[in-house]
């Protein structure tokens, strides 16, 4: 299928001019103006270019009436929004547009899964004029990094993959039952006794201040936000065994390596639970430049509605007193909320009503259905990692979804977006990850970013067909669905 255009996701607006192609040639070069946010990002195209290229590839602040040139450039006339673009190829220019940055970042995505090896090794990119926009704000993936830890190098290749398809939040699940992983000035016994272990009593590992700071700019400079979670007023016993004045008994609990949820919570009425609220959430609240932070607050399954209700809301404030906004999984959606409060959707088994007036109380909702976008699910009971009790997940499961019907009485403007999710339980390594990650995280981006009139399933099975060599290039394992043809 050498004709195929395999962007993903689709852009907003797609078209072959019919002009000859651009051809990658030992004078290519880029060209941007000289400012300093435009020449790291010309850097990294030249970078990309020559990667694939297997030449280095010259940056210019002039055109200077050269030929074979890439050209960034900021402009206005496009549609609204940070992340939109535009480009045009043809023989023997292409030019990169977009209003911010951001979208010169995306506009670099598009380019790099344009470019194809035609006969002879030449590398070409086709002649498209492509203008483009995200439908969500929000699109994102949710790695749990304390069942199994996973060290800031693999993160990296996460967030590569996340940018090649455009997606702009790595949310990590930092802390849980069976490890602590962000290292806090404050509660520093939290890292130096809870974060040695892992699920079945694997090897454990967190991330201090400058592990984080540096995944934080590697993920800035791709177009990837982090958002930290701190799982509260459940599955905390990775917290109760460091600082055993979070229990009733003041005694610190045992380390758990198990999988089981709900047995763990903190107390309302215990004097040390206020302080660890306030000091924690504003020590991860300062280590984040982004605007939200995760409080958690699913899965509490042995405290009473009142004292949950309390609990969130001293956990909720705590992160806007450190200038954050909130986002908590869908059971916060019982207590009163802030208008603007991010309420992750994940079990569609339960009642909507409650989403629905979280909405129509000014709550966003943010779109992570476990039957569809949990890729920590098998895809069929075949599949070595992962569970089912959410069912078992296929690539074209994890495509064929609507965001904006989703939640019945839930307006569509109230979706701010979609993440994937993938938990740990059975996930040891990197490896592990991308097979369960790839092909269908790529599904799911295009349901993030695409609008449902652009999404098809059968144009989409044959472009993921071809970003096989992609993942092969980069030595990621990924399952090969037998929904699609592969190339392979």
């Amino acid at each position: 299928m050498p004709d195929v255009i395999a962007v993903i996701p689709q852009p907003a607006a797609l078209e072959r001019t019919g002009d000859a192609p651009f051809v990658l040639t030992e004078a290519t070069t880029v060209v941007a103006e000289g400012r300093p946010d435009l020449i790291g990002l010309a850097v990294l195209v030249a970078d990309l270019l020559g990667r694939v290229g297997g030449r280095s590839v010259e940056v210019r602040y002039a055109e200077s009436g050269a030929s074979d040139i890439v050209r960034l450039r900021l402009v206005e006339n496009l549609p609204p929004g940070d992340e939109a673009y535009r480009l045009i190829a043809r023989n023997g220019r292409i030019d990169l547009e977009a209003r911010t940055p951001a979208g010169l970042v995306r506009a670099v995505v598009t380019l790099r899964q344009l470019i194809v090896s035609a006969p002879g090794g030449v590398l070409r990119v086709p002649a498209v004029r492509i203008e483009d926009s995200p439908r969500y704000e929000w699109r994102g993936l949710s790695v749990d990094v304390a069942r199994h830890y996973l060290p800031a190098r693999d993160l990296k290749v996460v967030i590569g993959v996340m940018a090649h398809y455009k997606l702009n939040v790595l949310h990590l699940h930092l802390t849980d039952d069976q490890g602590w992983r962000l290292h806090v000035p404050s509660r520093p016994l939290l890292t130096r006794l809870s974060s040695s272990t892992s699920v079945d009593g694997d090897p454990g590992g967190f991330y201090s201040a400058e592990d984080f700071a540096d995944l934080v700019a590697y993920g800035a400079v791709r177009g990837v936000r982090v958002v930290p979670e701190i799982d509260v007023p459940g599955h905390v016993n990775a917290a109760t065994h460091a600082y055993g004045e979070l229990t009733p008994s003041g005694e610190p609990t045992d380390t758990y390596t198990g999988i089981e949820v709900g047995f763990s919570r903190l107390h309302a009425d215990l004097p040390a639970t206020g302080a660890f609220l306030t000091d924690v959430f504003a020590d991860v609240a300062a280590m984040t430049p982004g605007d939200y932070v995760h409080i958690g607050g699913d899965e509490v399954l042995t405290m009473a509605a009142d004292e949950y209700a309390t609990l969130v809301a001293a956990a909720s404030a705590a992160v806007r007193a450190a200038g954050k906004k909130v986002v908590g999984w869908q059971e916060i959606a019982h207590t009163p909320l802030e208008p603007g409060t991010v309420v992750q959707y994940w079990d569609t088994r339960v009642d909507p009503e409650p989403f629905a007036a979280a909405a129509r109380a000014g709550a966003l909702l943010l779109m992570s259905p476990a039957s569809k976008a949990y890729l920590d699910m098998k895809y069929d009971a075949s599949t070595e990692l992962g569970l089912e009790w959410a069912g078992h997940i296929e690539l074209r499961d994890a495509y064929e979804w609507e965001p904006s019907t989703l939640i019945e009485g839930v307006p569509a403007d109230s979706v701010i977006g979609v993440e994937a999710a993938v938990w740990t339980e059975t996930i040891r390594d990197l490896s592990g990850l991308t097979q369960m990650l790839l092909p269908r995280l790529a599904a799911v981006a295009e349901v993030a970013w695409s609008a449902p009139e652009r999404r098809d399933w059968e144009d989409f099975r044959t472009r993921v067909a071809q970003q096989a060599p992609f993942w092969d290039r980069l030595e990621l394992a990924w399952t090969a669905s037998p929904q699609v043809d592969w190339p392979r």
